[in-house]
């Protein structure tokens, strides 16, 4: 029997021809992941036990997202105890508040982190960087401690579910409602602790920022991560910043591995879908209900990359945000925020009514710019509309593609961003 992408990659890593799901392994880290709001916790253990030291300083990443610029007391206070400890012990990878963004959108495009990696941190969306074909997961603190001070985490091999997307999107569906689509068929425990590979000439054909999206919101179903192959859209992306394939390793599933599930999907079939609140399973098309928005916000991991605000300029450019909507950008990234400068983007927003935040994590986790009332309800292109995520438990989350986000806040109810489509606004023309 053959093995999968992240078996293989646990093998190579624990020094075994074979592993099988199920046996548990203290695997080596290649990378630690540090943000401000995690990390913390897992340096006080560490300091608590006087386990004075990391495990090799060069292969920790520390980048401030959450909170930052601080808010209050209690962020700076986070924010300092991350960089005290980067500069007490020589963290060599730190990006400073006005030189990042999010820690996972940063770091996929360092060029630091390469396929056949493993990478963990004390973030649940760590799974993002499965589609660079690395094993890639979020730890509670204790295993980040563990991890800092040993470079090794104990994991159980996980048992993979396969994705296997055929066929074309339809013009303004998007990645986000691919993935929003497979939640919904397979249950938010859909994928317990199973990875989820995608592959299929659909995902072929899908850019790095559309993959991305994909291996983000595996959490979402429960997934330990996300992965997908490396090929020719991976190798030209890993050159673009510096990267070599001297420098990684590839692995591919075998022909006979075994999974525990195959989910067929007909892109062509898929919709524009919004999970409803408040579980990302709840998924129904765009426009179903003519539900009213208070607020429609673009950002987070997930879905704060150039390529979501140039879809989400191409619906608002020469129109308005509706009177009673308030609409936030939030750039992932300084990169994806000078970018959007560059190519006009910026003036497109402000020109039809929408407010532009530093990068950042933002309102994703409710803690600043665009944190919602009582009430509220939102569109957004964030990954999670758990109860109190964005603010205030009453307020109502529903999750979209940025497509989505910004075809509702011009309507100022949730719309399907076909609307929008220069072939459906020709039909609408011949039809008057």
């Amino acid at each position: 029997m053959g093995m999968t992408i992240s078996e293989k990659i646990l093998a190579a890593k624990v020094g075994r021809e074979k592993v099988v799901p199920g046996e548990l392994y203290e695997v080596p880290i290649d990378w630690v992941l540090c943000h401000e709001v995690t990390t913390p916790a897992a340096l006080r253990m560490l300091e608590a036990r006087g386990m004075n030291r990391v495990f090799d300083p060069s292969r920790i990443v520390a980048i401030p997202d959450h909170t930052v610029p601080a808010m209050d007391i209690k962020a700076a206070k986070l924010y300092q105890k991350l960089k005290s400890w980067v500069q007490e012990f020589g963290i060599q990878h730190w990006f400073e508040v006005g030189r990042a963004g999010i820690a996972h959108v940063v770091l996929e495009g360092t060029g630091l982190i390469k396929p056949g990696e493993t990478l963990v941190s004390g973030d649940s969306h760590t799974c993002n960087a499965g589609a660079l074909g690395m094993f890639a997961t979020g730890v509670g603190s204790t295993d980040l401690a563990g991890a800092i001070y040993s470079g090794k985490v104990w994991f159980k091999v996980p048992e993979t579910m396969l994705i296997r997307v055929t066929g074309e999107l339809q013009e303004g569906v998007t990645p986000k409602d691919l993935v929003l689509e497979v939640i919904k068929r397979i249950g938010a425990d859909g994928a317990n602790y199973l990875v989820m590979e995608w592959v299929g000439d659909t995902i072929d054909r899908m850019d790095m920022e559309g993959r991305f999206t994909l291996t983000n919101m595996a959490i979402e179903a429960g997934g330990k991560t996300g992965i997908i192959a490396v090929d020719d859209t991976t190798r030209n992306f890993l050159a673009a910043r510096g990267v070599s394939p001297d420098q990684y390793t590839e692995h591919r599933s075998d022909p006979d591995a075994e999974y525990q599930v195959v989910v067929d999907i007909d892109a062509s079939e898929v919709e524009p879908t919004v999970a409803y609140p408040h579980i990302p399973s709840n998924g129904r098309v765009a426009g179903s209900d003519k539900i009213r928005v208070d607020q429609a916000y673009v950002g987070s991991c997930t879905n704060g990359r150039i390529s979501d605000l140039r879809d989400v300029a191409r619906i608002l450019r020469g129109r308005k945000v509706a009177d009673h909507v308030r609409m936030i950008v939030v750039p992932a990234t300084q990169a994806v925020w000078k970018q959007a400068v560059v190519e006009g983007l910026m003036e497109v927003f402000v020109d039809a009514g929408a407010t532009v935040s530093y990068p950042s994590c933002g309102a994703c986790l409710g803690m600043h710019s665009g944190v919602l009332g009582p009430n509220d309800v939102c569109i957004s292109s964030t990954n999670r509309n758990f109860v109190g995520r964005m603010g205030d438990p009453s307020a109502q989350i529903y999750l979209a593609s940025p497509a989505t986000v910004a075809a509702s806040a011009v309507r100022g109810y949730i719309t399907d961003p076909r609307e929008f489509n220069e072939s459906h606004q020709a039909v609408a023309v011949s039809a008057d």
